[in-house]
């Protein structure tokens, strides 16, 4: 009979988290959920916050249910968040505020930045594109605040890190989620200290960077005692979460990968960054892989615009599920109205629908009105959206992608996936669902030991994971909508 060794990942999105437990045969892994809840920001006093201590709460019930399951002993814990978003420690360790939630940024907090360090020299440092929310910019803005909580922190950590460090008492950032800050310069493998002493930011609150796949503490003792569990290792994975997510990529050949949720995160693999001029000026980032590399990618709206609506609709007592979302889509006429995703207002919260609207009015073209004519307009839109991407990788890579490769929970939309693979002319492949769990927890494996490399890691996922492949039905159709997409964000730019 084979070993099995028990692993648990906490996967915390920027609308909900779940706690999956991951029992490995060194084979073949399968999951189970064991315990799922909302994320969602907090709004105080004009800020937007993220509820950090419900957020370990929900974790610590997730190490609850690993009890009532009696499945033995834990081997690991892993955790993987959303990327930019951090916590302040003062000099004994404790946090002081609830994290700020990237949603408040605002395009004001770039502008300031640019008079003393300018994007193209912030680009070439760091590889990240001019994304207001990117972490420079939100300790900038709250440096011209004079903020006390800077003023006082000794400790920055990003938000797996600062979980992790709840239930470990450690304190390092991992790779993959640090390379999203803006703040780290991956030539060097290390800080951006130019940048850095230049805005005036404390030296003091940067942390020693590890890497995914490698052990950093274990569960506190008194913690372990109060869940009624073993002192489990806590592993280092791909903090980021696309990072764990696109770790369990199953693809083969030239292909593209996408991390579909809140963001789509749409990209390849490169060893090195690709710091050049059309990779700034598509705004295109060079974030971190799990094997120390890269991942030339461009941050698209995803489902975020349309999680927003549902919210509204909630609101107003339409209490749709996502599969009802999906079927009244399916009912409206296609190509009716379409949008740039990426288009500025779109990033902010609230009145959703409202903004879609405007944006339509503003183009020349008829206002969705009901819930399926906006489901489908988003839908499209996204679809649309990823042609553009793909095309600005095959100039970057110099070389066509055959083929797109969706992950994560985006992809239980199959008209969405459908439409996507009618939109680009390519083959999609979806799966896994689950993909930055099941990342998170073979990089577990991998810090255990227990596998040696990526592609180990990628045929785990193979054996364990089934996916399906949506074949193209391309037509003049999609052409003429692309080339409307195209016009519309040179009107509204």
């Amino acid at each position: 009979m084979k070993h099995t060794l028990n692993m648990m990942a906490f996967d915390l999105g920027a609308s909900n988290g779940r706690a999956i437990l991951g029992r490995f045969d060194g084979e073949k892994i399968v999951m189970e959920e064991l315990h799922r809840y909302e994320n969602d920001y907090v709004r105080l006093g004009g800020k937007l916050y993220w509820d950090c201590l419900n957020l370990y709460q929900q974790m610590k019930q997730g190490f609850h249910a690993f009890r009532r399951a009696d499945a033995g002993e834990l081997a690991s814990f892993g955790v993987d968040t959303w990327g930019v978003d951090y916590g302040l420690l003062d000099r004994n360790g404790c946090l002081l505020g609830n994290p700020r939630s990237y949603r408040m940024s605002e395009d004001a907090d770039m502008e300031r930045v640019y008079q003393t360090v300018p994007f193209e020299t912030l680009f070439a440092r760091s590889g990240i594109g001019a994304m207001n929310f990117n972490t420079l910019f939100q300790l900038c803005r709250r440096r011209a605040e004079g903020d006390v909580a800077l003023e006082q922190a000794e400790t920055m950590l990003l938000m797996p890190d600062l979980l992790g460090y709840f239930f470990t008492g450690e304190k390092k950032s991992e790779y993959t989620i640090a390379s999203t800050t803006m703040l780290y310069n991956p030539s060097r493998g290390d800080w951006d200290w130019e940048t850095i002493d230049a805005l005036g930011l404390p030296r003091r609150i940067f942390t020693e960077v590890d890497r995914a796949g490698s052990l950093r503490g274990a569960l506190l003792p008194d913690l372990a005692q109060e869940l009624g569990i073993n002192r489990a290792a806590y592993a280092a994975v791909g903090c980021h979460d696309t990072a764990s997510a696109v770790a369990a990529v199953p693809g083969t050949g030239s292909f593209a990968f996408c991390s579909s949720g809140t963001w789509s995160l749409f990209g390849v693999e490169t060893d090195k960054p690709i710091l050049t001029d059309a990779v700034r000026d598509a705004n295109f980032s060079n974030e971190g892989t799990v094997q120390g590399g890269f991942r030339p990618l461009k941050n698209n709206m995803g489902l975020w615009l349309i999680q927003e609506c549902r919210r509204d609709w909630i609101k107003a007592g339409r209490k749709y599920s996502w599969d009802e979302i999906v079927v009244e889509a399916q009912k409206a006429q296609p190509m009716r109205s379409i949008i740039d995703t990426d288009y500025g207002p779109f990033f902010a919260a609230g009145q959703m629908e409202e903004k879609i609207r405007a944006y339509c009015a503003s183009t020349g073209q008829p206002q969705p009105e009901t819930v399926g004519e906006v489901a489908r307009c988003i839908y499209e839109s996204l679809a649309l959206q990823y042609r553009w991407s793909l095309e600005r990788l095959e100039e970057i890579k110099g070389a066509r992608i055959d083929s797109l490769n969706l992950v994560g929970g985006g992809i239980q939309n199959k008209l969405l996936n459908q439409m996507v693979a009618d939109a680009i002319d390519r083959p999609v492949v979806t799966g896994p669902i689950e993909g930055a769990a099941i990342g998170n927890l073979l990089l577990q494996a991998m810090a255990l030991g227990e596998l040696k490399s990526l592609e180990e890691v990628r045929q785990v996922v193979r054996n364990s994971e089934s996916v399906h492949t949506y074949e193209p039905r391309h037509t003049q159709a999609w052409e003429d909508a692309y080339a409307r997409l195209l016009a519309y964000r040179s009107q509204m730019q």
